[in-house]
């Protein structure tokens, strides 16, 4: 799923060619990308046609395109989506979704959102230019100039739950993702297990730091493409995979002591890290003890 660094890129890439297009026709060719918007396909297109782009924005991984009448074209990637701008001519890409026909700021320009699987989408925001209700709740992410560091580092270390969840947690901090979330800790040394309230200030503010870090340095590649699923508004891939340090990289020798790199199953996900640098908090491996202690108990009981 293409995270913050990836989304920005695509949203630069919209400021450069929509802003200051007028919308001249609108073609939804599957009704699921358009699901989140009550009005319908129809309804999608209409409020659309005739409204001038007056920006793109993100919050996390989402991205809007403020209207000059107030509302919004709301988007989200999803696993597979793509927003590309496209001239009229150009042959049709195979899971072309919604085809956004633009006058205005590059002549004969179409923004077209292409999705394989169908987990992104698109809607109209009522009032939503400055910021979609639909979002407000996410949380800002660590490269917006409003992101309170204080107030993480609070929340941070007053749960229990590991670091690694709350990295994930968009009503926390939005936008870091799984890869960068495992390139952040490989570079803090911390495991993504470790709970919070065993994290100094110093700590969370270091890891805080390095996921700053690491995705700054993915914009300036173009963000991380391990398919042709993730490209930005011109069709290029971005080449940041070649640098990551931790995610992917199982059985791997770790760049930093040349431990093999682990693998684990993470929320439906996998996560990786260095068992070596980063070792499993010691919580973790009482409770794999007693798990152990008990099952071996049960077992005594069963022979008997």
């Amino acid at each position: 799923m293409p995270e913050l660094p990836e989304v920005e890129v695509v949203r630069s890439g919209l400021e450069r060619h929509v802003l200051g297009a007028t919308i001249t026709a609108v073609e939804v060719r599957h009704p699921r990308p358009v699901r989140r918007d009550l009005r319908g396909p129809e309804g999608f297109a209409s409020a659309l046609v005739g409204r001038r782009i007056d920006g793109a924005r993100r919050r996390g991984k989402y991205l809007w395109l403020p209207l000059d009448n107030g509302d919004a074209l709301l988007g989200h990637l999803g696993m597979s989506g793509q927003l590309l701008v496209q001239r009229p001519e150009a042959p049709e890409e195979r899971h072309l979704r919604v085809r956004i026909a633009l006058e205005g700021s590059d002549e004969g320009r179409e923004l077209r959102f292409v999705d394989q699987r169908m987990f992104g989408g698109l809607s109209v925001s009522a009032g939503g230019a400055e910021l979609p209700p639909e979002i407000a709740h996410i949380a800002r992410d660590p490269l917006d100039p409003g992101f309170d560091e204080d107030q993480f580092v609070r929340k941070v270390r007053r749960r229990r739950s590991g670091i690694k969840r709350q990295l994930l947690d968009q009503n926390l901090v939005s936008g870091v993702g799984n890869i960068y979330a495992d390139e952040a800790l490989w570079r803090a040394g911390l495991h993504g297990e470790r709970p919070g309230d065993r994290l100094s200030a110093a700590q969370v503010r270091e890891l805080l730091a390095h996921a700053r870090d690491v995705m700054t340095q993915a914009l300036g590649k173009g963000g991380t493409s391990f398919d042709a699923l993730y490209v930005n508004v011109n069709g290029e891939s971005g080449y940041f995979e070649r640098s990551l340090d931790a995610y992917g990289r199982e059985d791997e020798p770790c760049r930093r002591c040349g431990t093999p790199m682990r693998r684990m199953a993470f929320m439906n996900r996998s996560s990786y890290f260095c068992p070596t640098c980063q070792r499993p908090p010691r919580r973790r491996a009482v409770q794999t003890a007693v798990r152990t202690a008990d099952q071996t108990r049960l077992e005594h009981r069963t022979v008997d």
